[in-house]
């Protein structure tokens, strides 16, 4: 359980970096074979790209680094349960396992709206486990909405 609250810390510093940035606190780090090979945030607004979610970025790095699009031997850490996109690239990438903060039920697909992560049509399943610093996790994603909330325009609202 140590080792899982020390890479929750690192994905957590990431969410950190994201809302400092003004994007939405998420963060991730991809492990393997005990350390850290990728790490990243949520840049989605900061680079106008509707792909630069944390899990993506981290997938992608963490590709580069094993020299291989199957990440068999990864462990993924995200502060928040997965989107629909991420899921379907964790499933893709044959990620055996991934860990998460809090949940999602706005979006989350391991578990929380739908269960990509563990579809027995797709030909992967993953397997997850939740709730490691849920609760700091949460605290960042509130204290993001509430900035959001008390920094939107009137007129932003009717749109």
């Amino acid at each position: 359980m140590e080792e899982k609250i020390r890479f929750m810390e690192e994905a957590l510093r990431e969410a950190e970096k994201a809302l400092e940035m003004g994007e939405v606190p998420i963060g991730a780090v991809m492990v393997r074979q005990g350390e850290i090979i990728a790490r990243g945030h949520n840049l989605r607004n900061t680079q106008k790209n509707p792909l630069r979610h944390a899990e993506i970025d981290v997938i992608n790095e963490a590709a580069a680094i094993v020299g291989d699009w199957r990440l068999e031997d990864c462990v993924l850490y995200v502060t928040i349960e997965p989107c629909p996109m991420c899921a379907g690239a964790i499933v893709q990438a044959r990620i055996p396992k991934v860990v998460f903060g809090a949940r999602n039920s706005k979006a989350g697909c391991a578990g929380s709206v739908l269960d990509v992560l563990n579809e027995p049509k797709l030909n992967h399943q993953v397997e997850v486990e939740e709730g490691i610093l849920a609760e700091e996790a949460g605290a960042l994603m509130k204290r993001f909405f509430q900035r959001f909330r008390k920094n939107k325009k009137p007129e932003e609202s009717l749109s």
